[in-house]
């Protein structure tokens, strides 16, 4: 395997791992409003993913820092052409985490809801953008032989872009309904796995359509059919799992499907990493836009002495936090909410004899017997 077409996998890895850590967090993102019936159950959510969250948009941000370093041809021609995409994604992402630190400073009704909005806006708008710019790269762009982005902003919203983006938006919605129902109990747990049925029928509408249609767009070989494959299999496993309550196993189906369908269209973007709609003459390649051998050389040996450390940080993150949230006191460190009635009347205390005082036992077995 030559270096840039190891950094190519190195790109695709980056990128499917950003979709499958982050996916689950969009997912909660959207769903912690529709799900939740309290204030109390929306901390519940929104603090399921509280210590996940920043650390998986690492994984986008070394994702797009390896495209830079590794393919910086492909790096200026696609990010050159999506301005509009990069200053909505960060405006969205910039939205999500200002909202985790801000909802709960203040003690308004109207100022959660504003921050919560926030919150679902940009957790939608993140992966539909994201979907749209690398379905673009597979449907193609208008580039010349400059490798310059020669069309407006209307040509972003390619057909099948748009369809990636909704189908990574119901996949976000499925892996995050999954997390929620594995990561809580009692009833929000209950309405996150119901959720997660029905997330299901349309993730797997989605999903087989994305299948097919990139399938119609390029020559594929036998690795991108079982990507492309893999995804629609897990969403039904994910289904099937949910309906017998296995939390765990829908949560592990959720993120095959992610990884099947981002992995499925890097297979089937190589050996191109930008089509050009203009002439295939101008379509920009692994080869052609690669950087030199030592560059890659000293990349790789970076990659492969810190990369492990950053999946053993991440691991333990996940093992420290793997304990599901059960209820809102326990997570807020606020008491609940009194039940509605009178309150209750607490008996009195009656008095112990004083055998038992003495042997600290109130099995009759264990008190002294009378002389």
């Amino acid at each position: 395997m030559s270096l840039p077409t190891f950094w190519f996998l190195v790109v695709a890895v980056l990128w499917t791992g950003f979709f499958v850590l982050e996916g689950f967090d969009f997912g909660v993102g959207m769903l912690h409003r529709l799900l939740a019936r309290s204030e109390q159950e929306q901390r519940v959510a929104i603090n399921s993913i509280g210590p996940f969250w920043d650390g998986n948009e690492v994984w986008l941000i070394v994702g797009g820092a390896g495209i830079f370093a590794a393919f910086p041809s492909w790096y200026a021609t696609w990010f050159s052409a999506g301005y509009l995409a990069i200053v909505l994604l960060l405006a969205a992402l910039i939205a999500r985490g200002v909202s985790f630190e801000f909802r709960g400073k203040v003690g308004s009704d109207r100022w959660r809801r504003t921050w919560s909005g926030s919150l679902a806006v940009g957790s939608l708008v993140a992966p539909l953008v994201l979907g749209i710019a690398l379905g673009d790269l597979v449907a193609g762009l208008p580039v010349d032989a400059r490798q310059e982005f020669t069309g407006s902003t209307l040509d972003l919203f390619t057909p099948y872009g748009v369809w990636t983006g909704l189908t990574l938006v119901a996949l976000c919605l499925l892996h995050g309904a999954t997390f929620l129902g594995l990561r809580t109990t009692g009833t929000l747990s209950e309405r996150a796995n119901g959720a997660g049925q029905w997330f299901g029928w349309a993730a797997l509408v989605t999903v087989s359509g994305f299948g097919l249609w990139t399938l119609d767009l390029v020559h594929v070989g036998v690795g991108t059919y079982l990507a492309l494959a893999l995804a629609p299999v897990a969403v039904l496993l994910a289904l099937t799992s949910l309906r017998q309550g296995r939390d765990g196993l829908a949560f592990v189906a959720t993120a095959l499907a992610v990884a099947g369908t981002v992995g499925g269209l890097f297979a089937a973007l190589y050996p191109d990493v930008l089509v050009s709609s203009t002439r295939p003459a101008f379509t920009l390649t692994v080869q052609g836009t690669a950087s030199g051998h030592y560059a890659l050389q000293v990349m790789t040996v970076v990659a492969v002495v810190l990369f492990p450390f950053v999946l053993l940080y991440q691991g333990y993150s996940y093992l420290v936090f793997r304990h599901r949230l059960h209820t809102p006191d326990e997570v807020s460190g606020e008491p609940a909410p009194p039940a509605a009635g009178p309150p209750a009347v607490t008996p009195p205390r009656q008095r112990q004899p004083a055998d038992e005082q003495v042997s600290g036992s109130r099995d009759p077995a264990s008190r002294p017997r009378p002389r």
